[in-house]
């Protein structure tokens, strides 16, 4: 069970990241048709979430960093070792310093920028959800 919720979670954290991964790049447009309605970006608020210095660490969008975390992830799942000692602990520093930084883009999100972005909190809200399903396993 614990397994299914974490894979569920990862894929749906890749999927996020991939599409600001895609609008960071120009790749696509963060209003695309074949985006669901409800994860769509407005023009404006995704320009102004996306291409912020807050939105690039070490040089990268952190949407690529986090596309390589979630692949991770699923991978580790896939395997059957993110949830196995000794990976598990690996695993669980990699995500709680990615719920360090939820904190501080949703703080920046927020006092900052000003701009309510539901995929943007989506996407913490999953880094802390695998966070506390990492925990529950040891």
């Amino acid at each position: 069970m614990i397994e299914s919720l974490f894979f569920v979670l990862a894929l749906i954290g890749l999927l996020v990241s991939t599409y600001f991964t895609a609008v960071a790049y120009r790749w696509m447009r963060p209003d695309s048709r074949w985006v669901p309605p409800f994860c769509r970006l407005d023009e404006g608020i995704c320009t102004l979430v996306v291409f912020t210095p807050q939105a690039r660490l070490f040089g990268l969008p952190n949407s690529l960093l986090g596309q390589a975390y979630y692949s991770a992830l699923l991978i580790g799942v896939w395997q059957g070792a993110a949830l196995q000692r000794p990976w598990v602990f690996g695993y669980l520093a990699v995500a709680a310093v990615t719920v360090a930084l939820a904190l501080y883009l949703s703080y920046s999100l927020v006092y900052v920028l000003r701009i309510r972005c539901v995929l943007c909190f989506a996407s913490h809200a999953i880094n802390v959800g695998l966070f506390l399903l990492l925990l529950a396993t040891l």
